[in-house]
Formats: structure tokens, C-alpha cells, sequence
């Protein structure tokens, strides 16, 4: 199974992609899209849109794994924002056939790490741990994008292995 995790934001997208081979999460791609900060919101959501398709051709994800939104009471404007991001990128799993996997933040840090609550750097330690590789010019945002991929592979190997014995 191939899998693309990404982590929206209308300045940086991170997206992680790996290919699950047995127990192991083998690195595919990972990386950033970058719309310019200073085109309008249409121009950067058409950008996300058109370099996250052009990464679905190239790969064929079977699963775009998202974090599900969540709000922050101190930052309501920031959450209504990188829901215009999500929104696009849900479009185009529909767009592409792709099955979209949502998770909350701490399901998948608790899926990686063992904490809900990890830190950033915590979760890019195990990113690499799990893939035998980082590389250090990943953005945060790829980082986390990588560690939804990889929790998605995980929680389903586990989902699978569970449906076997039962």
C-alpha cells in the first residue's frame, strides 16, 4: 500500500509519501509546497490543489491521510484559514479516488511516540527511526506529514493483524 500524508498550510504544505512493505514504512518522497505568502488565498489554494495532483499521478496513494481539524480557542481565524486548505485537498482525494484517513493530533502522536502529547522534535525522531532515514532539510511540516503516513500504516497493520486472530 502507498500512502500520502500531508500537512496543510496555506504558506507550507508538507507531504510524506511511503510505500507500507510487510511491517516497514519504506521513505517514497517528502517535501514542501510553497505558495507564494503574498498571492491571494484562490492562487495559493489553486497551488496546493495543482502540486498535490501532480504528486498523486506521480505516486498513486491509495490512502491521503489528514489530521482532523481542530480549533484552537485563541486562534479561531487560524483554524477557519487551514480549513480552506483541507478542503482543497479533500477535493482532490475525491478528485483522484484516493480514500482519505483523518486522525486527531494526539492519535497520531500516541501512534508514533506512545504520548499524545509528544513534541515536534520527539515526532521527527521516531519519523526517522521508523524509516531509516531523514534528511535534514525537511520542514517541520513534511516531518508531520511523514508521521501520518507512517501512523496510518501502523494503526491499519495493527487493524489487520487484529481482524486475523479474531
Amino acid at each position: 500500500m502507498r500512502i500520502l500524508g500531508v500537512d496543510p498550510g496555506l504558506n507550507r504544505t508538507g507531504f510524506g509519501v511511503v510505500q507500507v512493505e510487510g511491517a516497514r514504512c519504506v521513505l517514497v518522497a517528502a517535501g514542501d509546497i510553497r505558495p507564494n505568502p503574498k498571492a491571494g488565498l484562490p492562487l495559493r489554494l489553486a497551488k496546493i490543489h495543482t502540486e498535490l495532483a501532480v504528486l498523486a499521478d506521480r505516486y498513486q496513494p491509495q490512502v491521503l491521510v489528514l489530521e482532523q481539524a481542530f480549533t484552537h480557542a485563541r486562534f479561531p481565524t487560524a483554524a477557519q484559514r487551514m480549513g480552506h486548505a483541507r478542503g482543497v485537498i479533500c477535493l482532490l482525494a475525491q478528485e483522484k479516488g484516493i480514500l482519505l484517513a483523518e486522525y486527531l493530533p494526539t492519535r497520531i502522536k500516541r501512534a508514533l511516540t506512545g504520548r499524545g502529547h509528544a513534541t515536534k522534535d520527539q515526532v521527527a525522531r521516531m519519523v526517522q527511526q521508523w524509516l531509516g532515514a531523514f534528511d535534514p532539510s525537511w520542514s517541520s511540516d513534511a516531518t508531520d506529514a511523514l508521521a501520518l503516513a507512517i501512523a496510518h500504516a501502523h494503526m491499519e497493520t495493527n487493524r489487520a493483524a487484529l481482524a486475523r486472530a479474531a
